[in-house]
């Protein structure tokens, strides 16, 4: 548990976090050096970042260790938008390995959209972080995905809710706080 005093600020999310996560990193190091991870997902932007310098790209420059960021929704940059023709896209997208070039009006290519698995109708968008490229991002993020969300993203984030749920609630409203909790972790699963 941190205390985050920092106000989120879109855009500007590695300044909030990135400092916690660099010494949740450090600690494992310290504590336990066989378990140093070898590459970093994040629930973030790489590159695809109105300043092309996502979270991803933070922690990765800050640890030296391979980062790739994962997003749920497309940020708006170098002219990507959730237009007609990015739907059109987005429908395209029909078995699995399917993916396409995420391409700025600068003419670079920012990340890649792609549905994590055969049952899923919304893509992730995949950029580069740090220390690894599109492609090899592109192949590990689907080796790793039963769900709509990375299974590391989503164990994180599923195991933080619980870990949240046990300090900071009653017993009474742990126990209340079921169907909401499924939802929210349905969400993860699609």
């Amino acid at each position: 548990m941190v205390a985050v005093e920092a106000p989120y600020v879109a855009g500007f999310l590695a300044f909030r976090e990135v400092p916690f996560l660099v010494e949740a990193l450090q600690r494992l190091e310290q504590e336990q050096p066989s378990l140093k991870p070898q590459v970093l997902l994040v629930d973030g932007n790489g590159l695809l970042h109105p300043r092309g310098f996502g979270v991803a790209c933070h922690l990765g420059v800050l640890t030296d260790l391979p980062c790739i960021g994962v997003a749920k929704n497309l940020l708006h940059v170098d002219g990507l938008a959730k237009d007609e023709q990015h739907k059109e896209q987005i429908r395209s997208l029909q078995k699995e390995g399917d993916s396409f070039p995420l391409v700025g009006t600068s003419g670079r290519v920012l990340g890649m959209a792609l549905p994590s698995h055969s049952k899923s109708s919304r893509p992730l968008y995949v950029s580069v972080g740090h220390k690894v490229s599109l492609e090899t991002a592109v192949r590990l993020l689907r080796s790793c995905c039963r769900f709509r969300v990375p299974e590391p993203i989503r164990q994180a984030d599923m195991r933080s809710r619980e870990y949240i749920r046990k300090q900071l609630c009653s017993p009474l409203q742990v126990l209340s706080s079921g169907p909401e909790s499924t939802e929210k972790e349905s969400e993860l699963d699609d």
